[in-house]
């Protein structure tokens, strides 16, 4: 049902590094580019998630209750996307682990404050 997401950054250079490094290791690619900002997918049917400098050119802000859920495809890689994230300088925001009998998930914070998740379903 979605077709993509965006985030709003208020330093596009480096929610560009950030991104890319961490949709690149779960082998996302770029599907759209302008002066705005950048988007990237898995796929042409896939959902795509990109960052965006706000088009009314007003500070990028994040949504108290907002979050995109990115979908993994086992425990492992959601411990390295956290892993990753981390590593890019994400702020945690909840350490992987099981949250109910078939939901595993990790939380973390980009650089603006945009809320992320990287869950398994079993």
């Amino acid at each position: 049902m979605i077709g993509y997401v965006t985030v709003g950054t208020n330093d596009l250079p480096r929610a560009l590094a950030f991104y890319e490094k961490l949709l690149s290791s779960i082998g996302a690619t770029r599907i759209f580019e302008s002066e705005q900002g950048v988007a990237w997918s898995n796929g042409p049917m896939s959902p795509g998630l990109g960052v965006m400098k706000p088009f009314n050119e007003q500070p990028a802000t994040f949504g108290n209750g907002t979050m995109v859920a990115l979908v993994m495809e086992s425990k492992a890689q959601v411990d390295e996307f956290y892993k990753t994230a981390i590593s890019l300088g994400a702020a945690d925001d909840g350490a992987p682990g099981q949250r109910s009998d078939t939901f595993y998930a990790a939380y973390f914070r980009d650089f603006d404050g945009n809320k992320l998740a990287a869950f398994y379903m079993t």
